[in-house]
């Protein structure tokens, strides 16, 4: 899956005005996270949220700024998705997050988020959470025949 420069632009844009609000958009996303799948909050119950915010807002920005050389995003994704094999992530989560983030992306921004930027992050978040999967399938694999 590749973005288009418009919805690199439109994604890139977008985020810059999810900045000032940011630690309020963590915290809304884990809210919506834990609302879809309560499972999934049990991963964090040992888990330092304010610490786990400041986590994901990294990654964002990093994802972000990385759309423009995915050639270096993606290591950082596949060790990304390795890892999360090893907190207990399972495939299906990957989709109960996408649609927490973009929630919480179209609560944040209002009528900013329209229908081309609602499009952009859609097929951001995709292309993140393939190559994610990705590596986590290779991992879950890997650990299976040790």
């Amino acid at each position: 899956m590749t973005l288009s420069v418009e919805q690199k632009e439109l994604v890139q844009t977008t985020w810059l005005k999810v900045l000032p609000i940011a630690d309020t958009a963590a915290s809304l996303f884990y809210q919506r996270l834990f609302e879809l799948d309560p499972d999934i909050g049990r991963l964090f119950r040992n888990t330092n949220m304010a610490a786990q915010r400041l986590k994901l807002l990294q990654m964002l920005s990093a994802a972000v700024k990385g759309l423009d050389a995915i050639d270096t995003l993606v290591p950082v994704l596949n060790t990304l998705g390795r890892n999360h094999v090893k907190y207990g992530v399972k495939d299906e989560h990957y989709a109960t997050v996408g649609e927490a983030l973009l929630w919480t992306l179209e609560t944040g921004l209002g009528s900013v988020y329209t229908p081309k930027v609602a499009d952009a992050w859609t097929a951001t978040y995709g292309l993140i959470a393939d190559v994610m999967r990705g590596a986590a399938r290779e991992a879950s694999a890997a650990q299976a025949t040790h």
